[in-house]
């Protein structure tokens, strides 16, 4: 979870909980040792001190580990806003790609491990199944789906599992023919 937080959430997270633990170390191994009856007639403040210290690591769990808020529309989770009716009743373009070929693209690119797909006859589970996750979906969704997954994120799938570099790792016609691949099925 740590790699998903910018770089001031995670030092502040971090700071936060290194005093708790600097604290708790402190407390159970250094002080007792110098002071046998800790905390003796301290054990209010030792008290408030812990639960400060307890609340306030809470907090800023709460305040630094906060997800961006997405909305959320027909089981999906997506950072753009509805398409607009003159995009919802444009007819899909047909795929520009060679279906065979961008199954031989699936393969290679190992998708079928984390995606279930019957027309790749693949089974992972790691990823949302695509025979559902892509029904009715246009070459234009399935194109930006591959090339930004984070984009719109599955409902029930963290973002960031899958990778966001296929746009740079396959050439414009190995999307082509993924797309009319997965669209075709």
């Amino acid at each position: 979870m740590l790699l998903g937080l910018s770089t001031g959430n995670a030092v502040g997270l971090a700071v936060i909980a290194g005093i708790f633990v600097v604290f708790a170390l402190a407390s159970a191994l250094v002080i007792p040792r110098r002071w046998p009856d800790f905390p003796g007639k301290n054990l209010r403040w030792f008290i408030v001190a812990t639960l400060v210290l307890f609340v306030a690591t809470l907090a800023a769990v709460e305040v630094f580990a906060k997800e961006p808020k997405e909305e959320a529309t027909a089981g999906e989770t997506t950072t753009e806003p509805a398409p607009t009716t003159t995009q919802a009743t444009q007819p899909p373009p047909p795929p520009a790609g060679d279906a065979a070929a961008g199954k031989a693209v699936f393969n290679a690119q190992a998708c079928g491990s984390c995606h279930a797909f019957s027309a790749a006859a693949s089974s992972g589970s790691v990823g949302p199944d695509l025979d559902e996750a892509l029904q009715g979906k246009d070459a234009a969704f399935i194109h930006e789906s591959v090339v930004d997954p984070n984009k719109v994120v599955a409902a029930g799938y963290p973002p960031s599992v899958m990778p966001g570099n296929f746009g740079e790792t396959l050439t414009p016609t190995e999307l082509d023919d993924l797309v009319a691949f997965l669209q075709s099925s």
